[in-house]
């Protein structure tokens, strides 16, 4: 840990706040002299207040603690190369188009890995009716094990389906082009179909 580099992420941090050291010091219900000696490398902020400071500035705990924020590269957007992240503890669905570290319920989410359908037990149909992709799916829908969600993914669209236990897995999506379709399994995970 670079007590340094803490220190001048704080300063920044607080400087683009518009913030004076007694504000944030305000805020966190310490002395502004604490809030000094953090942006002079000449200590950290106590793990109790991380939390706080964190909330304050609008960052990751991590970065703050790692002394930078990662930024990423801006990349030209291309809807196929999405990521899902699904929380374990609440059912959360999240997106995210470049690299990304994403938390939920206090668990930083691992990107879901998708396995092909059509090599795996939990293959779906895919067809074409009427200027629509209609897919299909042999699958358990009870409470505890069901399909979650189906998505259809193009260059620059994507649709989404949410799914829900005791629900027949009938899914119509608009056509919009050669892409990917996806279903999310809660006890199995993720697969694809290229269409």
């Amino acid at each position: 840990m670079d007590c340094s580099k803490i220190g001048e992420l704080i300063y920044t941090l607080r400087k683009e706040k518009n913030m004076i050291q007694k504000d944030v010091a305000d805020a966190l219900n310490i002395s502004p002299k604490t809030v000094s000696k953090w942006e002079r490398g000449l200590g950290v902020p106590d793990v109790s207040i991380l939390s706080e400071l964190s909330d304050l500035f609008g960052v990751n705990v991590g970065d703050i603690l790692k002394g930078e924020i990662d930024i990423n590269e801006r990349e030209a957007i291309n809807m196929r190369k999405t990521e899902f992240y699904v929380c374990s503890e609440c059912g959360n669905i999240i997106t995210a188009i470049n690299s990304a570290d994403i938390y939920c319920c206090g668990k930083k989410l691992k990107k879901l890995e998708y396995t092909n359908a059509s090599e795996s037990d939990h293959d779906f149909s895919v067809e074409y009716v009427d200027g629509e992709y209609y897919l299909t799916m042999n699958h358990p829908m009870d409470k505890g094990h069901y399909i979650d969600f189906a998505l259809y993914i193009t260059s620059d669209k994507m649709q989404f389906v949410k799914l829900y236990p005791e629900q027949e897995i009938h899914v119509r999506f608009k056509k919009q082009g050669k892409g990917f379709f996806y279903v999310y399994c809660n006890k199995d995970g993720f697969f694809r179909k290229y269409a």
